[in-house]
């Protein structure tokens, strides 16, 4: 393209981040309809639609406060369901809705205050029913229940005795408990009702696993369960583990790569294991390395999934077939043309396009994003993705550096409207995972234990350098940008070295470790053991507690001569205000420039598009400010 063309190519901040057109498409069990999410009264809502008539499509929630993003189908054609969170405070509620009844209100199948619904499954073997896990008779402690859809009543089928971290109900009734040992290892035992007891099955070492095992999941025979292991081994695969014997038997491999577990930490991202949501039946495994790789388990699927693979040159995303495996809808993953879903018929042959989520936005006018290499200091490989602006000489760009959430989480190849939002601007982006980061091997991600402040932000400062060092970047312009784990990323970056930025923006991102570790809720300290109390310190020791105030950027506030901006959600309850305030205080006390936006009716990451708008708006015109950027002038 000229070099001219990025001007006469800029795209509104509104075309990035308003809800898409239609999203997130599932057909019904018996494959005459689809399911999607699509805008009512300016919130993501679900819609029905025929795929064998012309019959107008109906919007059958209506949710004007807050967009929907989860729903399930059930096994009968009345009842759909859906999950809710009120102003992103995370207390998840599951409602029906009855297609049959279209003036119906939505009902609260799990109408409890303060309480909130988590592990919700449809059930193959009970048709009718669900299991979820409910904390509603004590917060620290998650029950199993089973949830009469027709009716709406709820069954407690176990209640916690203390340490169950989630629950399996077989088809003959059997229970089993995923648990938490005093010393973190996790443990896989069945519960014995009579007695109220733990007989244990497996025991697997805690600091593996950080987020817990993904994927846990029972066979349909109720038998086993299929879970993503790395036991004896450096990347996670796929194995079946005998529920009778605890033994694990091999099922699936990838040399190089691991599962794709990220769904733990984004339900609403694909599964690593690829099933018939109505059958239970095991069809592939998913290995995301620069991209994602699919194991076909099921020779029917293997057929399927080669005519699915022609559809687009991007990466499968969701997969969703009737109950037969005949009639399938399919999204992709893609770094240009995200989500574009369409219908296919295994015995026909036929495949269409549904639809393009954001169909106003032209392919070649975004920017493609390409995988690299960076070493680090040490030696270590860094896996990157690196972003050019379309239209304009990769030399001496503005670079923005993309920090991700977690730090249990990855970057990985796709569509990222902050990514295009920053390239259209003008501005390289790199987004580096850092040790410490899943997907890369068991090594990799202990790499990152003790080093939070230390070589974890060693290898973003290196990453940064490679980018110099290439020719892509300015040294005098570059910015830090990252929510969650990576808003605190941003505030190490402008406290422990502060030459290196001209701008940082943070997103919910926390300031003093140990008051973001004591104010986590309550039902999340449990897990903690694994996760940031390894990785970063537990404050109840008072050595470990000096140590996490000194990896903290409120104890280096007085470092900050930085640009900053700071994003939050008043109702955050994992990064709560308090964190976001605490460094605003200090910075406009000292005179330092700091921009502030909190918004009263979001949580841990914005949902509601007019929210984001503003944010990226704001955000848009902060880095123009500081790295001479073009921003939308509108």
């Amino acid at each position: 393209m000229p070099a001219h063309a990025h001007e006469a190519s800029r795209i509104a901040v509104e075309d990035l981040f308003d809800s898409p057109v239609r999203a997130g498409a599932s057909i019904s069990p018996d494959g005459t309809k689809i399911a999607y999410l699509s805008p009512w009264r300016d919130r993501l809502n679900v819609w029905v639609e025929s795929l064998d008539s012309d019959e107008e499509a109906r919007c059958v929630t209506a949710d004007d406060n807050r967009s929907v993003h989860i729903f399930h189908w059930t096994d009968d054609p009345r009842w759909l369901l859906y999950e809710q969170d009120g102003d992103g405070d995370e207390m998840w509620h599951v409602y029906r809705v009855d297609l049959a009844d279209p003036d119906a209100k939505a009902v609260d199948l799990t109408p409890f205050p303060g309480a909130l619904a988590v592990g919700f499954e449809m059930v193959v073997s009970r048709p009718g029913k669900a299991f979820l896990h409910l904390n509603a008779r004590n917060p620290v402690e998650f029950d199993l229940y089973e949830l009469d859809i027709a009716t709406g009543e709820l069954t407690i089928l176990a209640q916690n005795p203390g340490q169950a971290a989630g629950w399996l109900c077989t088809p003959a009734g059997d229970l089993y408990a995923q648990t938490l040992t005093a010393g973190g290892d996790i443990e896989l035992a069945q519960w014995d009702t009579s007695e109220g007891k733990l007989r244990p099955v497996a025991t697997f070492d805690g600091a593996d696993y950080p987020l817990s095992i993904q994927p846990f999941e029972l066979t349909p025979d109720g038998t086993g369960v299929w879970i993503g292991s790395n036991r004896n081994s450096d990347r996670t695969r796929l194995v079946r583990l005998d529920l009778a014997t605890g033994e694990e038997t091999g099922v699936d491999s990838h040399p190089v790569f691991d599962l794709d577990t990220r769904c733990v930490v984004f339900p609403t991202m694909p599964s690593p294991l690829i099933r018939n949501q109505y059958t239970g039946a095991l069809l592939g495994a998913r290995y995301l390395g620069e991209r994602q790789v699919i194991h076909a388990l099921d020779p029917h699927f293997a057929s399927v999934l080669q005519n699915l693979e022609q559809l687009s040159d991007g990466d499968l995303a969701a997969v969703s077939c009737d109950v037969s495996g005949r009639r399938w809808v399919v999204g992709f993953t893609h770094d240009r043309d995200p989500g574009a879903t369409y219908f296919y018929d295994h015995t026909s042959g036929e495949s269409r396009l549904l639809y393009r989520p954001y169909p106003h936005l032209d392919p070649d006018v975004l920017a493609p994003m390409t995988p690299v290499t960076i070493p680090a200091r040490d030696g270590l490989r860094l896996p990157a993705y690196l972003t050019l602006p379309v239209g304009v000489d990769p030399a001496g760009l503005p670079l923005v550096l993309l920090v991700h959430g977690g730090p249990w989480f990855r970057d990985s190849w796709g569509y990222h409207p902050v990514v295009q939002l920053l390239a259209n601007r003008g501005y390289a982006v790199l987004q580096v995972n850092f040790r410490g980061s899943m997907g890369y091997g068991k090594a990799f991600l202990k790499a990152g234990i003790g080093e939070l402040a230390g070589k974890m932000h060693d290898d973003l400062i290196d990453a940064v350098d490679w980018a110099v060092k290439q020719g892509y970047a300015d040294p005098d312009r570059v910015a830090i940008f990252g929510g969650s784990y990576g808003g605190y990323a941003t505030l190490v970056g402008v406290t422990f070295t502060p030459d290196v930025f001209a701008a940082a923006i943070d997103v919910c991102g926390p300031s003093n470790l140990v008051t973001y570790l004591r104010t986590l809720p309550e039902f999340a300290r449990p897990g903690l053991v694994n996760n940031w109390y390894l990785y970063a310190g537990d404050p109840s020791d008072p050595e470990q507690e000096a140590d996490l105030l000194a990896r903290s950027p409120i104890s280096r506030v007085d470092q900050i001569r930085t640009p900053l901006m700071v994003v939050q959600g008043a109702n955050d309850i994992r990064v709560v205000k308090a964190e976001s305030d605490r460094i605003v205080d200090a910075l406009r006390a000292r005179g330092v420039e700091v921009e502030y936006m909190v918004k009263d009716n979001e949580g841990h990451g914005f949902v509601n598009p007019d929210n984001n708008i503003d944010m990226y708006r704001a955000a848009d015109r902060f880095l123009a400010r500081h790295l001479s950027g073009r921003p939308d002038t509108e």
